[in-house]
């Protein structure tokens, strides 16, 4: 399976690591309140830290997560009806599955990988 990916605030991977789980949905929603944790596919990415995280001043991790070591649900879904399947994990990320962490900063008011 090809790699998910999930954009991150700092402190929230930093606490991921101190529990070794990650837990947070998407911003400001923690995987109790919504069910799963949103990802998406690398040519998503961008379009997802736009709608996202438009007004976000703070440091973007991106996540890069080796799906086989989930350990829970992934399902590629299109909750949103807009014509596009994201895949989700249906249960806390483990952070051993993170296969890669990469930064992401603002370059002319759009989201880029540094």
């Amino acid at each position: 399976m090809r790699p998910l990916f999930h954009l991150a605030v700092p402190d929230d991977w930093v606490a991921a690591q101190a529990t070794g789980r990650y837990e947070r949905s998407t911003r400001g929603a923690s995987l109790a309140d919504v069910g799963f944790v949103h990802c998406s596919w690398m040519h998503q990415v961008d379009e997802v830290a736009a709608a996202v995280f438009a007004d976000w001043d703070g440091e973007l991790l991106l996540l890069q997560i080796d799906a086989s070591r989930v350990g829970a649900p992934v399902r590629e879904e299109d909750l949103a009806g807009v014509g596009e399947r994201f895949p989700h994990v249906y249960g806390p990320l483990p952070v051993e599955a993170v296969e890669r962490v990469r930064r992401m900063v603002r370059v002319d008011g759009a989201w880029r990988l540094q």
